[in-house]
Protein backbone atom coordinates (compact mmCIF):
# COMPACT_ATOMS: atom_id res chain seq x y z
CA UNK A 1 0.00 0.00 0.00
CA UNK A 2 1.00 3.49 -0.55
CA UNK A 3 2.52 5.77 2.25
CA UNK A 4 -1.55 8.23 1.96
CA UNK A 5 1.42 11.00 3.11
CA UNK A 6 2.18 11.11 -0.84
CA UNK A 7 -0.98 12.09 -1.43
CA UNK A 8 -0.20 15.45 -0.25
CA UNK A 9 3.70 16.06 -0.82
CA UNK A 10 4.44 13.79 -4.19
CA UNK A 11 0.61 13.40 -6.11
CA UNK A 12 2.50 14.56 -9.19
CA UNK A 13 5.44 11.65 -8.53
CA UNK A 14 2.61 9.22 -7.90
CA UNK A 15 0.88 9.38 -10.77
CA UNK A 16 3.78 9.60 -12.98
CA UNK A 17 4.13 5.76 -11.69
CA UNK A 18 0.97 4.71 -12.11
CA UNK A 19 1.18 6.09 -15.85
CA UNK A 20 4.18 4.28 -16.48
CA UNK A 21 2.29 1.09 -15.21
CA UNK A 22 -0.87 2.30 -17.75
CA UNK A 23 -3.08 2.65 -14.81
CA UNK A 24 -5.93 5.80 -14.43
CA UNK A 25 -4.23 8.11 -12.24
CA UNK A 26 -7.54 9.26 -11.46
CA UNK A 27 -7.90 7.34 -8.69
CA UNK A 28 -5.17 9.11 -7.17
CA UNK A 29 -7.08 11.96 -7.25
CA UNK A 30 -10.25 10.27 -5.39
CA UNK A 31 -7.71 9.28 -2.61
CA UNK A 32 -6.35 12.47 -2.20
CA UNK A 33 -9.65 13.99 -1.97
CA UNK A 34 -10.44 11.24 0.61
CA UNK A 35 -7.57 12.27 2.56
CA UNK A 36 -8.01 15.87 2.66
CA UNK A 37 -11.93 15.22 4.00
CA UNK A 38 -10.65 12.95 6.45
CA UNK A 39 -7.55 15.71 7.51
CA UNK A 40 -10.32 18.11 7.70
CA UNK A 41 -12.84 15.54 9.70
CA UNK A 42 -9.82 15.16 11.93
CA UNK A 43 -9.44 18.59 12.60
CA UNK A 44 -13.06 19.52 13.21
CA UNK A 45 -13.05 16.27 15.85
CA UNK A 46 -10.04 17.12 17.35
CA UNK A 47 -11.53 20.99 18.48
CA UNK A 48 -14.76 19.69 19.36
CA UNK A 49 -13.14 17.40 21.81
CA UNK A 50 -10.83 20.45 23.20
CA UNK A 51 -14.10 22.27 23.68
CA UNK A 52 -15.56 19.49 25.04
CA UNK A 53 -12.87 18.80 27.94
CA UNK A 54 -12.79 22.88 28.85
CA UNK A 55 -16.53 22.65 29.43
CA UNK A 56 -15.94 19.40 31.42
CA UNK A 57 -13.77 21.49 33.65
CA UNK A 58 -15.83 24.84 33.80
CA UNK A 59 -18.70 22.65 34.75
CA UNK A 60 -16.99 21.60 37.34
CA UNK A 61 -15.66 24.83 38.40
CA UNK A 62 -19.02 26.27 38.34
CA UNK A 63 -20.94 23.64 40.69
CA UNK A 64 -17.71 23.75 42.92
CA UNK A 65 -18.78 27.70 43.19
CA UNK A 66 -22.03 26.60 43.97
CA UNK A 67 -23.28 28.19 40.51
CA UNK A 68 -25.58 25.35 39.70
CA UNK A 69 -27.46 27.55 36.59
CA UNK A 70 -24.13 27.83 34.93
CA UNK A 71 -23.09 24.19 35.58
CA UNK A 72 -26.15 22.77 34.06
CA UNK A 73 -25.90 24.99 31.18
CA UNK A 74 -22.49 24.12 30.85
CA UNK A 75 -23.65 20.56 31.18
CA UNK A 76 -25.76 21.17 28.83
CA UNK A 77 -23.63 22.46 25.77
CA UNK A 78 -20.97 19.33 27.12
CA UNK A 79 -23.48 17.21 26.02
CA UNK A 80 -24.47 18.37 22.72
CA UNK A 81 -21.06 18.93 21.57
CA UNK A 82 -20.03 15.54 22.70
CA UNK A 83 -22.88 14.23 20.65
CA UNK A 84 -21.51 16.34 17.53
CA UNK A 85 -18.04 14.68 18.57
CA UNK A 86 -18.94 10.98 18.01
CA UNK A 87 -20.83 12.23 14.92
CA UNK A 88 -17.54 13.83 13.19
CA UNK A 89 -15.94 10.88 14.84
CA UNK A 90 -17.70 8.06 13.09
CA UNK A 91 -17.29 10.35 10.11
CA UNK A 92 -13.12 9.95 10.23
CA UNK A 93 -13.55 6.32 10.95
CA UNK A 94 -15.49 5.84 7.87
CA UNK A 95 -13.30 8.33 5.61
CA UNK A 96 -10.30 6.58 7.04
CA UNK A 97 -12.18 2.90 5.62
CA UNK A 98 -12.82 4.90 2.27
CA UNK A 99 -9.38 5.61 2.21
CA UNK A 100 -7.50 2.38 2.99
CA UNK A 101 -10.33 0.65 0.79
CA UNK A 102 -9.15 2.82 -2.03
CA UNK A 103 -5.20 2.06 -1.52
CA UNK A 104 -5.19 -1.41 -0.83
CA UNK A 105 -6.37 -1.58 -5.10
CA UNK A 106 -3.64 1.09 -6.24
CA UNK A 107 -0.39 -0.89 -7.43
CA UNK A 108 2.98 -0.25 -6.48
CA UNK A 109 4.80 2.89 -8.34
CA UNK A 110 8.02 1.30 -10.45
CA UNK A 111 11.67 1.82 -9.82
CA UNK A 112 12.98 4.52 -11.57
CA UNK A 113 15.05 1.92 -13.37
CA UNK A 114 12.26 -0.55 -14.04
CA UNK A 115 12.13 -0.42 -18.21
CA UNK A 116 8.80 1.02 -19.91
CA UNK A 117 6.25 -0.93 -21.40
CA UNK A 118 2.71 -2.10 -21.85
CA UNK A 119 3.23 -6.26 -21.37
CA UNK A 120 5.42 -8.99 -21.77
CA UNK A 121 6.34 -8.20 -25.85
CA UNK A 122 8.26 -4.81 -24.27
CA UNK A 123 9.93 -6.73 -21.55
CA UNK A 124 13.75 -6.95 -21.94
CA UNK A 125 16.04 -9.84 -21.82
CA UNK A 126 19.39 -9.04 -20.02
CA UNK A 127 21.00 -12.12 -21.03
CA UNK A 128 20.49 -15.84 -21.96
CA UNK A 129 22.62 -18.48 -20.27
CA UNK A 130 23.07 -21.93 -21.56
CA UNK A 131 21.28 -21.77 -24.52
CA UNK A 132 22.27 -23.43 -28.08
CA UNK A 133 19.14 -23.93 -30.09
CA UNK A 134 21.14 -26.41 -32.45
CA UNK A 135 21.96 -28.68 -29.40
CA UNK A 136 18.61 -30.60 -29.36
CA UNK A 137 18.34 -33.97 -30.81
CA UNK A 138 15.12 -35.40 -32.03
CA UNK A 139 14.83 -37.67 -29.03
CA UNK A 140 14.33 -34.09 -26.74
CA UNK A 141 11.81 -32.62 -29.04
CA UNK A 142 8.91 -34.34 -28.06
CA UNK A 143 6.84 -32.48 -25.24
CA UNK A 144 6.65 -33.50 -21.30
CA UNK A 145 3.22 -34.38 -21.24
CA UNK A 146 4.09 -37.22 -24.04
CA UNK A 147 6.97 -38.52 -22.22
CA UNK A 148 5.20 -38.77 -18.62
CA UNK A 149 2.72 -40.81 -20.38
CA UNK A 150 5.02 -43.10 -22.22
CA UNK A 151 6.74 -43.11 -18.83
CA UNK A 152 3.72 -43.73 -16.43
CA UNK A 153 5.20 -40.57 -14.68
CA UNK A 154 2.85 -38.13 -15.23
CA UNK A 155 -0.79 -39.04 -15.05
CA UNK A 156 -2.64 -36.09 -15.70
CA UNK A 157 -6.21 -38.02 -16.91
CA UNK A 158 -6.08 -39.51 -13.22
CA UNK A 159 -5.65 -35.98 -12.36
CA UNK A 160 -8.35 -34.26 -13.86
CA UNK A 161 -10.58 -37.32 -12.04
CA UNK A 162 -9.97 -36.42 -8.93
CA UNK A 163 -9.69 -32.59 -9.26
CA UNK A 164 -10.63 -31.63 -12.65
CA UNK A 165 -8.46 -29.98 -15.36
CA UNK A 166 -4.96 -28.74 -14.62
CA UNK A 167 -4.34 -30.62 -11.08
CA UNK A 168 -1.74 -32.87 -12.47
CA UNK A 169 -0.77 -36.16 -10.56
CA UNK A 170 2.74 -37.30 -10.58
CA UNK A 171 3.53 -41.20 -10.45
CA UNK A 172 6.53 -43.04 -9.43
CA UNK A 173 9.90 -41.41 -9.95
CA UNK A 174 7.89 -38.71 -11.49
CA UNK A 175 6.89 -37.91 -7.66
CA UNK A 176 10.15 -38.48 -6.61
CA UNK A 177 11.40 -35.95 -8.72
CA UNK A 178 8.97 -33.27 -7.52
CA UNK A 179 10.33 -33.83 -4.22
CA UNK A 180 13.53 -34.29 -4.89
CA UNK A 181 13.57 -30.57 -6.99
CA UNK A 182 11.82 -29.30 -3.48
CA UNK A 183 14.70 -30.77 -1.50
CA UNK A 184 17.91 -29.39 -3.41
CA UNK A 185 16.45 -25.61 -3.68
CA UNK A 186 15.97 -26.00 0.44
CA UNK A 187 19.43 -27.56 0.64
CA UNK A 188 21.19 -25.10 -1.90
CA UNK A 189 19.82 -21.93 0.44
CA UNK A 190 20.45 -23.84 4.01
CA UNK A 191 23.58 -21.94 4.32
CA UNK A 192 21.93 -18.54 4.89
CA UNK A 193 18.03 -18.90 4.68
CA UNK A 194 16.22 -19.74 7.99
CA UNK A 195 13.94 -22.88 6.83
CA UNK A 196 9.87 -22.13 7.54
CA UNK A 197 7.17 -24.01 7.35
CA UNK A 198 3.78 -22.40 7.32
CA UNK A 199 0.50 -23.06 6.83
CA UNK A 200 -1.20 -23.39 3.47
CA UNK A 201 -4.96 -21.56 4.77
CA UNK A 202 -4.23 -18.45 5.64
CA UNK A 203 -6.94 -15.49 7.08
CA UNK A 204 -8.04 -12.81 5.22
CA UNK A 205 -5.76 -9.97 6.67
CA UNK A 206 -2.42 -11.75 5.69
CA UNK A 207 -3.62 -12.71 2.37
CA UNK A 208 -4.34 -8.58 2.09
CA UNK A 209 -0.71 -7.71 3.68
CA UNK A 210 0.64 -9.14 0.10
CA UNK A 211 -1.39 -7.29 -1.91
CA UNK A 212 -3.46 -10.63 -3.14
CA UNK A 213 -6.46 -9.42 -1.52
CA UNK A 214 -8.76 -7.86 -2.55
CA UNK A 215 -8.06 -6.77 -6.02
CA UNK A 216 -7.22 -10.65 -7.13
CA UNK A 217 -9.97 -12.46 -5.26
CA UNK A 218 -11.02 -13.95 -8.17
CA UNK A 219 -7.57 -16.15 -8.50
CA UNK A 220 -7.38 -17.39 -5.05
CA UNK A 221 -9.18 -20.12 -3.35
CA UNK A 222 -11.19 -19.25 -0.52
CA UNK A 223 -12.57 -21.49 1.89
CA UNK A 224 -16.05 -19.66 2.71
CA UNK A 225 -16.89 -21.78 5.75
CA UNK A 226 -13.64 -20.67 8.04
CA UNK A 227 -13.06 -17.81 6.10
CA UNK A 228 -9.03 -19.35 5.31
CA UNK A 229 -7.24 -19.29 2.11
CA UNK A 230 -5.43 -21.37 0.66
CA UNK A 231 -1.73 -19.84 -0.04
CA UNK A 232 -0.99 -18.76 -3.99
CA UNK A 233 3.07 -18.67 -2.47
CA UNK A 234 4.42 -18.91 0.71
CA UNK A 235 5.34 -15.13 0.23
CA UNK A 236 2.22 -14.69 1.86
CA UNK A 237 2.48 -15.82 5.07
CA UNK A 238 6.40 -15.26 5.25
CA UNK A 239 5.30 -11.67 5.17
CA UNK A 240 1.87 -12.37 6.75
CA UNK A 241 3.86 -13.88 9.95
CA UNK A 242 5.64 -10.48 11.21
CA UNK A 243 2.37 -8.58 10.94
CA UNK A 244 2.29 -5.82 13.18
CA UNK A 245 5.82 -6.17 14.67
CA UNK A 246 8.53 -4.28 15.16
CA UNK A 247 12.32 -5.89 13.86
CA UNK A 248 15.14 -5.03 15.33
CA UNK A 249 17.48 -3.57 12.79
CA UNK A 250 20.59 -5.85 13.91
CA UNK A 251 18.40 -8.43 12.90
CA UNK A 252 18.20 -7.22 9.31
CA UNK A 253 18.18 -8.28 6.69
CA UNK A 254 16.52 -11.43 7.19
CA UNK A 255 16.36 -14.22 5.41
CA UNK A 256 13.91 -16.62 5.15
CA UNK A 257 12.28 -19.99 3.12
CA UNK A 258 9.90 -22.05 3.01
CA UNK A 259 8.16 -24.84 1.00
CA UNK A 260 4.88 -24.83 0.31
CA UNK A 261 2.49 -26.19 -1.93
CA UNK A 262 0.42 -22.99 -4.08
CA UNK A 263 -2.54 -22.92 -5.71
CA UNK A 264 -4.00 -20.73 -7.86
CA UNK A 265 -7.35 -20.35 -10.11
CA UNK A 266 -5.48 -19.34 -13.22
CA UNK A 267 -8.65 -17.39 -14.31
CA UNK A 268 -7.28 -15.33 -16.81
CA UNK A 269 -5.53 -18.41 -18.44
CA UNK A 270 -8.52 -18.48 -20.55
CA UNK A 271 -6.72 -18.79 -24.68
CA UNK A 272 -3.71 -19.25 -23.16
CA UNK A 273 -1.53 -23.24 -23.69
CA UNK A 274 -2.42 -25.60 -20.56
CA UNK A 275 -1.15 -28.41 -21.73
CA UNK A 276 0.70 -30.56 -19.34
CA UNK A 277 2.29 -28.29 -16.95
CA UNK A 278 2.52 -25.25 -18.20
CA UNK A 279 -0.28 -23.90 -16.27
CA UNK A 280 -2.09 -25.55 -13.48
CA UNK A 281 -3.64 -24.93 -10.26
CA UNK A 282 -1.55 -26.31 -7.69
CA UNK A 283 2.16 -26.93 -7.45
CA UNK A 284 4.88 -27.19 -4.82
CA UNK A 285 7.50 -24.43 -4.53
CA UNK A 286 10.57 -23.25 -2.51
CA UNK A 287 10.34 -19.76 -1.80
CA UNK A 288 12.97 -17.52 -0.73
CA UNK A 289 12.26 -14.05 1.35
CA UNK A 290 13.80 -11.37 2.81
CA UNK A 291 13.11 -8.34 5.04
CA UNK A 292 15.44 -5.70 4.88
CA UNK A 293 16.37 -1.78 5.45
CA UNK A 294 15.82 -0.11 2.32
CA UNK A 295 19.91 0.81 2.30
CA UNK A 296 20.20 -3.07 1.84
CA UNK A 297 17.45 -3.92 -0.84
CA UNK A 298 19.44 -3.29 -3.65
CA UNK A 299 22.26 -6.07 -2.48
CA UNK A 300 19.45 -8.55 -1.46
CA UNK A 301 17.65 -8.46 -4.86
CA UNK A 302 20.49 -9.16 -6.41
CA UNK A 303 21.18 -11.93 -3.97
CA UNK A 304 17.87 -13.42 -4.38
CA UNK A 305 18.31 -13.31 -8.25
CA UNK A 306 21.87 -14.75 -7.81
CA UNK A 307 20.15 -17.29 -5.36
CA UNK A 308 17.38 -18.58 -7.93
CA UNK A 309 19.73 -18.58 -10.88
CA UNK A 310 21.98 -21.60 -8.86
CA UNK A 311 19.00 -23.85 -8.47
CA UNK A 312 18.76 -23.88 -12.73
CA UNK A 313 22.88 -23.62 -13.06
CA UNK A 314 22.69 -26.54 -10.52
CA UNK A 315 20.31 -28.57 -13.06
CA UNK A 316 22.48 -27.63 -15.83
CA UNK A 317 18.91 -26.44 -17.70
CA UNK A 318 19.16 -23.19 -20.19
CA UNK A 319 17.40 -19.92 -19.19
CA UNK A 320 17.35 -16.44 -19.60
CA UNK A 321 16.83 -13.56 -17.33
CA UNK A 322 14.10 -11.03 -18.23
CA UNK A 323 13.59 -7.38 -16.39
CA UNK A 324 9.88 -7.05 -16.31
CA UNK A 325 8.58 -4.00 -18.07
CA UNK A 326 6.19 -1.34 -16.24
CA UNK A 327 3.50 -2.86 -17.67
CA UNK A 328 3.89 -6.28 -16.78
CA UNK A 329 5.29 -5.89 -13.14
CA UNK A 330 3.11 -7.86 -10.39
CA UNK A 331 1.15 -4.45 -8.13
CA UNK A 332 3.26 -5.21 -5.62
CA UNK A 333 6.53 -4.87 -7.12
CA UNK A 334 8.94 -2.18 -8.14
CA UNK A 335 10.98 -4.00 -9.89
CA UNK A 336 10.76 -8.27 -10.72
CA UNK A 337 13.11 -10.26 -12.83
CA UNK A 338 11.83 -13.46 -13.99
CA UNK A 339 14.03 -16.44 -15.16
CA UNK A 340 12.92 -18.38 -18.09
CA UNK A 341 13.54 -22.24 -18.48
CA UNK A 342 14.01 -23.85 -22.50
CA UNK A 343 11.80 -26.27 -22.92
CA UNK A 344 12.96 -28.01 -26.14
CA UNK A 345 10.28 -30.69 -26.21
CA UNK A 346 7.43 -27.86 -25.97
CA UNK A 347 9.67 -25.32 -28.14
CA UNK A 348 8.62 -22.40 -25.24
CA UNK A 349 10.64 -20.14 -22.54
CA UNK A 350 8.68 -21.22 -19.64
CA UNK A 351 8.88 -18.66 -16.52
CA UNK A 352 9.87 -20.71 -13.69
CA UNK A 353 11.21 -17.79 -11.07
CA UNK A 354 9.87 -13.93 -10.10
CA UNK A 355 12.69 -12.41 -7.97
CA UNK A 356 10.81 -8.84 -7.14
CA UNK A 357 11.71 -6.07 -4.64
CA UNK A 358 8.64 -4.85 -2.97
CA UNK A 359 9.64 -1.63 -1.19
CA UNK A 360 7.77 -0.96 1.75
CA UNK A 361 4.42 -1.53 0.19
CA UNK A 362 3.24 -5.06 1.53
CA UNK A 363 5.17 -3.48 5.03
CA UNK A 364 2.74 -0.83 4.74
CA UNK A 365 -0.27 -2.90 4.79
CA UNK A 366 1.12 -5.62 7.41
CA UNK A 367 2.34 -2.96 9.57
CA UNK A 368 5.65 -4.74 9.93
CA UNK A 369 8.20 -1.77 11.01
CA UNK A 370 11.77 -1.84 12.20
CA UNK A 371 13.66 -0.04 15.00
CA UNK A 372 16.56 1.88 14.01
CA UNK A 373 18.77 4.69 14.85
CA UNK A 374 16.40 7.54 13.76
CA UNK A 375 12.85 5.66 14.82
CA UNK A 376 10.64 3.27 13.64
CA UNK A 377 9.88 3.32 10.27
CA UNK A 378 8.54 0.49 7.63
CA UNK A 379 10.94 -2.66 6.17
CA UNK A 380 11.49 -3.29 2.65
CA UNK A 381 9.73 -6.93 1.38
CA UNK A 382 12.04 -9.03 -1.54
CA UNK A 383 10.89 -12.82 -2.30
CA UNK A 384 11.53 -14.75 -5.55
CA UNK A 385 11.03 -18.69 -6.21
CA UNK A 386 13.75 -20.58 -5.60
CA UNK A 387 12.26 -23.54 -7.19
CA UNK A 388 8.94 -24.42 -8.87
CA UNK A 389 8.47 -27.49 -9.65
CA UNK A 390 6.05 -27.88 -12.66
CA UNK A 391 7.92 -26.15 -15.19
CA UNK A 392 10.94 -27.01 -14.08
CA UNK A 393 10.04 -30.56 -14.26
CA UNK A 394 8.29 -30.33 -17.70
CA UNK A 395 11.66 -28.94 -18.88
CA UNK A 396 13.99 -31.57 -16.84
CA UNK A 397 12.45 -34.45 -18.40
CA UNK A 398 12.39 -33.07 -22.24
CA UNK A 399 16.18 -31.85 -22.22
CA UNK A 400 17.26 -34.95 -20.02
CA UNK A 401 15.53 -37.20 -22.36
CA UNK A 402 17.71 -39.97 -24.04
CA UNK A 403 17.21 -41.46 -27.47
CA UNK A 404 15.91 -44.63 -25.61
CA UNK A 405 12.70 -42.71 -23.72
CA UNK A 406 14.32 -42.86 -20.80
CA UNK A 407 15.27 -39.58 -18.85
CA UNK A 408 18.89 -39.23 -17.35
CA UNK A 409 18.81 -37.85 -13.66
CA UNK A 410 20.96 -34.57 -13.25
CA UNK A 411 23.88 -35.18 -11.01
CA UNK A 412 22.56 -32.54 -8.55
CA UNK A 413 19.86 -34.37 -8.20
CA UNK A 414 21.13 -37.97 -7.91
CA UNK A 415 21.39 -37.68 -3.96
CA UNK A 416 17.48 -37.42 -3.45
CA UNK A 417 16.33 -40.08 -6.02
CA UNK A 418 16.59 -43.08 -4.37
CA UNK A 419 20.11 -43.63 -6.38
CA UNK A 420 18.11 -43.69 -9.56
CA UNK A 421 20.54 -42.56 -12.65
CA UNK A 422 18.14 -42.77 -15.20
CA UNK A 423 14.20 -42.93 -14.72
CA UNK A 424 12.79 -45.36 -17.23
CA UNK A 425 9.25 -46.66 -17.97
CA UNK A 426 7.36 -47.06 -14.53
CA UNK A 427 5.68 -50.24 -16.00
CA UNK A 428 8.67 -52.26 -16.75
CA UNK A 429 9.87 -51.88 -13.19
Amino acid sequence: MLDPRRLRTELDVLKKGLARRGVDTSVLDTAAAVDERHRQAVATRDDIRSRVNALSKEVGEAFKQGDKATGERKREESRALGEEEQRVDAEVRDLEHQLRDILLRVPNIPADDAPDGVGPEDNVILRTEGYDPNSYGNHQRVPHWDIGAELGILDLPRGAKLSGSMFPMFRGQGATLVRALCQLALDRNADAFEEIRPPTLVRTETMVSTGHLPKFEIDAYHIERDDLWAIPTAEVPLTGQARDEILDDEALPMRLMAYSPCFRRESGAAGRDTRGLLRVHEFDKVEVYAFCTPEQAADLHAELLKRAEGSLQALQLPYRVVDLCTGDLGDASRRTFDLEVYAPGADMWLEVSSVSWCGDYQARRANVRYRGAEGTTMVHTLNGSALATPRVWAALVETYRQPDGAIRVPDALAPYMRGAEVITNQASR
